[in-house]
C-alpha cells in the first residue's frame, strides 16, 4: 500500500508536454567523455531541484533521460524508505532499505531501451528478485497480477504474475555498480529487463498482488500494457535479453 501522505503528491505532468519536450533529445550533444561525465551530473543534480520535472527531459553524455511524471517527488533514504507487499498474499510484508539489502541480490548486465528510442547499452542492474518477495509473502491461487505503485504519489505499473516471476525481473537496489540515485528512482525501483523502461517503474514503494492486469500511468495513455522490447509499441528494437 502507498503510505506517502496527498500533500507529498506531485502533480502529473501532461503526455503533450511529456512527448514535445522529448524533442529536445534530438538536438544530439558530442562531447568528450569528461565533459559527458560532467553533464550527466549536472542534468542529474537539477532534476532533483526541479519543481517542474521537466529538466530530466534533457538529453545528456551517459545516455540516460531524467524522467518524471510529477511535478515533484519526495526523497527517501535508509532510515524512511519501506517497500509494502500486500493484496492476494497471505504474508502482507514491510521492507526497510536494510531488510531489501540483506536479502540475496541477483547481479544483471542488460542494454536499457526507452520507448521513445534511445538505448543505454551494458547496463549493471542489482537487486532482490521479484519472485523472491512474492513466494515470501505467499501468493493466493486467486491471483493472476502484479501492481506496483510509487512514492512519487502519481506512477503506477503492472505486470502480469507469470512476467513478475521471471527471473529477469527485480526490485533493483543499484545501477551501474553503485545505489540507485534518486533521479534513477532510487532509493529502490522495478527493473524489467526484457521489457521498455517504462515498465522499470521508479521510486517503488508498492507492490499489491491482484486478480488482473490493471493499466498503468503511460498505458492509460497508449502505450502498449505487454511492453516487450521491439515486439511492441509500433517500435522493432532490438531485444535487451
Amino acid at each position: 500500500m502507498n503510505s506517502e501522505h496527498p500533500e507529498e503528491r506531485g502533480t502529473p505532468v501532461g503526455r503533450r508536454i511529456f512527448l514535445g519536450t522529448l524533442g529536445l533529445g534530438a538536438l544530439g550533444v558530442v562531447t568528450a567523455p569528461v565533459l559527458q561525465r560532467g553533464m550527466e551530473s549536472f542534468l542529474a543534480g537539477a532534476a532533483e531541484n526541479d519543481p517542474t520535472g521537466l529538466t530530466g527531459l534533457l538529453p545528456n553524455g551517459g545516455g540516460f533521460r531524467y524522467y518524471s511524471v510529477a511535478s515533484s517527488v519526495p526523497h527517501k533514504n535508509a532510515e524512511n524508505y519501506r517497500l509494502t507487499i500486500d493484496g492476494l498474499v497471505d504474508r502482507p510484508m514491510s521492507y526497510t532499505l536494510a531488510d531489501l539489502r540483506a536479502l540475496p541480490q541477483t547481479r544483471m548486465i542488460r542494454d536499457v531501451q526507452c520507448v521513445t528510442g534511445w538505448r543505454v547499452p551494458d547496463t549493471p542492474f542489482e537487486g532482490v528478485r521479484l519472485s523472491r518477495l512474492l513466494d515470501a509473502a505467499g501468493v493466493r491461487p486467486s491471483a493472476g497480477a502484479v501492481r506496483f505503485t510509487c512514492f512519487d504519489g502519481v506512477y503506477t505499473e503492472s505486470l502480469t504474475l507469470d512476467q513478475a516471476r521471471r527471473s529477469d525481473v527485480m526490485v533493483a537496489l543499484r545501477m551501474q555498480d553503485k545505489d540507485l540515485g534518486h533521479s534513477h528512482g532510487g532509493p529502490v525501483r522495478l527493473y524489467v529487463a526484457p521489457m521498455y523502461f517504462y515498465k522499470s517503474a521508479k521510486w517503488l514503494s508498492g507492490i499489491t498482488v491482484t486478480e488482473d492486469v490493471r493499466p498503468g500511468y503511460w498505458e492509460e495513455r497508449g502505450y502498449d500494457v505487454d511492453a516487450w522490447v521491439g515486439r511492441s509499441n509500433g517500435r522493432d528494437d532490438e531485444p535487451t535479453s
